[in-house]
Parts: structure tokens; C-alpha cells; sequence
């Protein structure tokens, strides 16, 4: 996955969760020419308490999204 790509793929995420702008993602290579990203950040709670937070990213070569799940 080429800087362009993972720039859009990041970009795409911190348009949804902006709580994670600027987190920088560890990424993988999965079988197949795909790429898990994860990135981790803290969530702020209507009651002020923060919750870590977990986006993982499944996206292919060309930084199309294929997959996106949170977990908090």
C-alpha cells in the first residue's frame, strides 16, 4: 500500500471518528493484496469519561474500504 492510499484510508476514518484524528495506524498485510489497518485513540463519554477506542480497517491495494469495525 503506497503513502497515497493509506492517506486515504486514514482520511476516510477520521472523517467518522474524529476522536482518532492523528493516530497513526499500524498496518498489515493480509493474504489476498488486502491490508488491515488498526487504529487505537480514547473516546470522550457524554459524562466526561473516556473509553479507549479500537477502529480495525480491512482495505485493498488501492485503498478502497472493504471492512470497518470499531470495538470500544
Amino acid at each position: 500500500m503506497n503513502a497515497q492510499d493509506k492517506s486515504s484510508v486514514c482520511n476516510a476514518v477520521y472523517r467518522q471518528f474524529p476522536e482518532l484524528r492523528g493516530a497513526n495506524p499500524t498496518i498489515k498485510e493480509l493474504p489476498g493484496n488486502k491490508y488491515q489497518l488498526i487504529f487505537h485513540g480514547k473516546a470522550q463519554t457524554e459524562n466526561g469519561r473516556t473509553l479507549p477506542r479500537t477502529v480495525r480497517v480491512v482495505a485493498d491495494e488501492n485503498g478502497k474500504i472493504l471492512k470497518l469495525s470499531t470495538s470500544r
